[in-house]
């Protein structure tokens, strides 16, 4: 079990740039967690199709789907936690690089989710790895990034966001 946990600092890519702790502290972390990141979603892709796809390493307990923080729209990534460790392990060794709603997705094992980090962290809403972009990608959806205002919402008002468009899956 031990060679296991050795490859953890290997098979994680995926860093919180927010992480508060040393690096051994988010390598134990990672051993204990049942969290996986996914990365390189489609914005089109729904938690119906993550759940069908992932719940084949094991019983998951929650989805959180990644969020754009201005328009409060999915931006390409989520998170999965499962009941167990070997089932997140399961995700990553098994999972990892298939291909879901015609795009080859990241899986990595994470810390542990804690509220606020499925709003993404660019200067615009999405994940800062979008405003590098320099092709439009029609299948992850979203188009290229551009600024956009805003506007303030008032205390008090309600949110609401726009329906999703929801793919057939093959």
């Amino acid at each position: 079990m031990a060679s296991v946990f050795k490859s953890v600092q290997k098979v994680t890519e995926y860093r919180d740039r927010q992480w508060k702790g040393t690096q051994q502290e988010r390598i134990e972390a990672i051993k204990k967690s049942t969290t996986v990141y996914i990365g390189n979603l489609s914005f089109y892709t729904t938690e119906e199709q993550i759940h069908e796809l992932l719940s084949k390493a094991g019983e998951i307990r929650r989805i959180i789907m990644g969020l754009d923080s201005y328009r409060k729209t999915p931006c390409g990534f989520c998170f999965v936690e499962y009941f167990t460790i070997k089932a997140a392990e399961r995700a990553l060794h098994f999972i990892n690089r298939t291909r879901l709603d015609n795009r080859p997705i990241r899986i990595d094992k994470d810390p542990g989710f804690l509220p606020g980090r499925q709003f993404g962290r660019g200067k615009y809403g999405g994940q800062v790895r979008d405003e590098y972009r320099t092709v439009n990608d029609p299948d992850r959806g979203g188009g290229l990034v551009e600024p956009t205002i805003v506007p303030a919402i008032p205390s008090g008002a309600e949110i609401v966001a726009p329906p999703l468009k929801k793919k057939k899956i093959a």
